[in-house]
This record gives structure tokens, sequence and C-alpha cells, in this order.
């Protein structure tokens, strides 16, 4: 490996930082701009908020079944992509070949490759760790869920219905933060494979992919769609 073989992992590591803090963490509150997943946490606000006013919840049951149903998909497909990996490893020698006879793409040597498919390796398994502990969370969601009171007994007690649907938001919102870091690693790490044609590639390949999400968070059709209401 080379100093920008170096250069170009800090970047991933930075603008993935970066990326996170602006969309998810605490510097969202610094822009000016709601990104597209806060949005949407208000949006489940709300959604909990009117189930309190209905006694039939089918449709409400049905969108935690689709929430964890489509979280279980992700955990499985990480923990392929995570296989798939450790057989690449066992097939160093083959690659070895290929790379070494390919033009314009600068082979660092065996040891290297190596280092790259463990770090492939960590995203994918980052990845399902994510994907596992949100599908868990929608899980005690849905319970709470089923925890809240009758349209009735809400009504009557409006102060304890919205103290428990506060617990279902915020559970709710957990484990779509969750959720969020999953999928973002996934497709990070689209970006991190252009490490595997070089250093100059894996910087390009990155910055893509990071520009690419910042546009769907920020000024996609789907964040006016939601924000057209406001």
């Amino acid at each position: 490996m080379i100093l920008a073989d170096y250069i170009a992992l800090a970047l991933f590591a930075l603008l993935w930082g970066l990326y996170s803090w602006f969309t998810a963490g605490s510097g969202s509150r610094l822009l000016p701009r709601l990104s597209l997943n806060r949005a949407m946490a208000e949006r489940r606000h709300r959604w909990i908020y009117n189930s309190l006013k209905r006694d039939i919840r089918m449709i409400d049951t049905q969108i935690f079944a689709g929430l964890q149903n489509g979280t279980a998909f992700f955990a499985t497909s990480s923990m392929f992509a995570l296989g798939s990996c450790f057989a690449l490893l066992g097939a160093t020698e083959k690659v070895d070949q290929v790379f070494s006879n390919l033009p314009l793409v600068p082979y660092g040597g065996r040891t290297a490759f190596e280092l790259k498919v463990g770090g492939l390796a960590f995203l994918f398994g980052y990845a399902f760790f994510k994907f596992g502990w949100a599908y868990r969370l929608f899980n005690y969601c849905t319970i709470l869920f089923g925890a809240l009171p009758m349209t009735r007994e809400a009504e009557a007690n409006p102060a304890a219905a919205h103290k428990a649907a506060d617990h279902v938001v915020r559970m709710n919102t957990i484990a779509a933060s969750h959720f969020n870091a999953g999928l973002r690693t996934l497709f990070l790490s689209i970006g991190y494979l252009g490490w595997f044609a070089g250093p100059y590639m894996f910087m390009a390949t990155t910055i893509v992919i990071v520009v690419a999400l910042l546009r769907r968070q920020y000024f996609s059709e789907a964040r006016l769609a939601i924000m057209e209401d406001d």
C-alpha cells in the first residue's frame, strides 16, 4: 500500500462520518434545510399519534410487519455479502493472477488485496449488526404499540396515552436510525469497491456516492413530496 491508499481510506472514513453527522446526528440541526430522514421522523410521530384515534389498527400492524420484513431482508443480504468476502479470501491466488495482468489498474500485491477485502468484510459485518439490532427494535416497537390504550381510554386520560405514544415513537425512530445506518454502510460499500481499481478511483467513487446520498437527503423528489404539505 502506498500513501495514496491511506489518504483515500482517510477520506472515505471522513466523508462517512461527516455525512452521518449531518444527516442523522446532531449536525443535522446546524443546517437550515431539513433532511429526508428528519422529515420522516416527524411523520412517524404523526402516524403513531393518529393511531390513538382508532381502535382498529390492522393497517398499523401491517406497516410494522413491512418494516421488519425489509430489515430482515437487508440483514440476510449483508450476511451473504460477508460470506462472499471470506470466499474471496480463499481465492486470493486466482485473484492475484487476474489483477497482475490488468492494465491501468495498480495492484499492491496479495497482502494489500487481503487487507482491502478485510475492510469490505468489516463494512458488511457492521451493516449486519445494524440491521439485526434494527429488526429487534422494530419487534420491541410492535409490543409497545400493542400496549397503546384504546380510543376511549386515550380520551379519558390523554396524558397517559400521549406518554405511551411517545415511547412507541422514540423506539420506532431509534430502530429507523439503525436501519438507515445499515443502508448507509451498504451504499458506501459500493464506493469502497473502487479501491480495488486503485486509490484514486476509490476517492472518486466515494465522492460520487456521498454526493448522490446528499442529493437524496436534501434535494430529491422524495423529500419534496414530503415537504409540500409544510
